[in-house]
């Protein structure tokens, strides 16, 4: 088993053409015995798995580790706690599992491995990311997990300019937002890639093909729903199409505008059920949900906000989405993934319980945030001269 694992492994190796490292590998702590890595179907797992085996094949011996995927057919039968068996057998050390919730008992195989062979270490992906929050009951005290996001601004001008950027912290731009425009205005113009990304330049793959590119996007749409949320079981294939309506009533709609209540009546769910249907797609990164107070899904007959997972969602799902949900939800999209992230009666957005945003256009004033503490404009602008009026591009440099 192991010898055509190897022969496979190589083949996939040699198809590595990204040498582009992600802001993923520095967020990684890879002395864990077992990290579980999920995120949206395109986001650049598998190249992230690749890049890290080759720096192992530098590192240690050809043996030392292996990457194996259940993406494969000829793999779909292999017993994952035999195969980890095998490895361990000739010294094998680090085993690189990808699309791992396509195997049906990795949860049990996963805990059996950390538990019986503790010298492997084990760093496995999924593209849907509920199997893996489900299975974390079995692999809480065992697996570290990580979610990887798409690519933010910054990453996505890396790639286009082929130089190296800075980010910055929430604090940093909030303090001193007028000088960092100006610094990173001596590298390119603010303005000039901004739409193309929030159009195209969320997923790395658009780089591979650009012409077919919002195709590939409504593939991976229904790939979530049909393949990762109905095959495993985790939504009937009766709602399939039900969710692919909700995703576009959601793509034309205001963010305060979304009536659960209508919208439960309108597809014929309980709310309940809806609930629960709506947490499916924000795990499998099609969703994003600004609660209120931090109260969550619970509550979103409230008016908490919901967004496409990416602005690159609206533009494959309807025809000339709404500006103002395009800047909302690029703000949220890029807060979302290390940060606290919550609706505001006066502003748009409070992040981290501490900040208060408020998104426009570039003649957006304070008035609905002028008394309060810590309150920014963010405005659809190349540049302010304010520090509290802070370009809504520069929240693409986050990470």
């Amino acid at each position: 088993m192991l010898t055509n694992l190897v022969k496979l492994e190589k083949r996939i190796r040699k198809e590595l053409k990204s040498s582009y490292r992600r802001y993923f590998f520095d967020t990684v702590d890879f002395s864990s015995q077992m990290i579980a890595v999920v995120g949206s179907r395109g986001v650049g797992k598998t190249t992230f798995l690749l890049q890290y085996l080759k720096d192992l094949k530098e590192q240690y011996p050809a043996h030392k580790s292996l990457y194996f995927s259940y993406d494969y057919p000829t793999n779909v039968d292999i017993k994952l706690y035999e195969l980890a068996e095998e490895f361990a057998k000739v010294g094998g050390e680090y085993l690189l599992l990808d699309e791992i919730h396509k195997y049906k008992n990795f949860a049990l195989d996963l805990k059996a491995i950390y538990d019986f062979h503790p010298k492997i270490k084990v760093v496995f992906t999924g593209s849907c990311a509920t199997s893996i929050y489900n299975s974390q009951a079995d692999l809480s005290r065992r697996a570290v997990l990580y979610h990887m996001n798409g690519l933010s601004y910054r990453e996505f001008l890396e790639l286009t300019l082929d130089k190296k950027l800075p980010s910055f912290s929430v604090e940093e731009i909030c303090s001193n937002s007028v000088s960092i425009v100006d610094k990173l205005n001596e590298e390119f113009i603010p303005l000039e890639y901004f739409e193309e990304y929030l159009k195209h330049g969320y997923y790395p793959f658009y780089f591979s093909d650009k012409n077919n590119y919002l195709k590939q996007l409504t593939a991976v749409v229904n790939l979530t729903i049909d393949v990762d949320l109905v095959m495993l079981g985790y939504i009937k294939p009766t709602f399939a199409n039900k969710l692919k309506k909700l995703l576009n009533v959601i793509c034309y709609s205001k963010p305060f505008e979304l009536n659960i209540t209508k919208v439960s009546a309108n597809i014929e769910v309980s709310r309940n059920t809806l609930y629960a249907y709506l947490g499916h797609l924000k795990k499998g990164d099609l969703l994003t949900v600004v609660a209120d107070n931090k109260k969550g899904l619970s509550s979103l007959s409230k008016p908490e906000k919901l967004y496409l997972n990416n602005t690159n969602l609206n533009y494959a799902l309807c025809e000339n989405p709404e500006i103002g949900t395009i800047r909302e939800g690029f703000f949220a999209n890029q807060l979302q993934e290390s940060h606290e992230l919550t609706s505001s009666k006066n502003g748009d957005f409070i992040v981290n319980g501490k900040y208060t945003f408020e998104i426009g256009g570039k003649n957006k004033g304070f008035k609905q945030i002028k008394d309060i503490e810590n309150a920014f404009v963010v405005q659809d602008t190349d540049n302010t001269e304010d520090n509290r009026k802070i370009p809504l591009w520069l929240f693409g440099f986050l990470y």
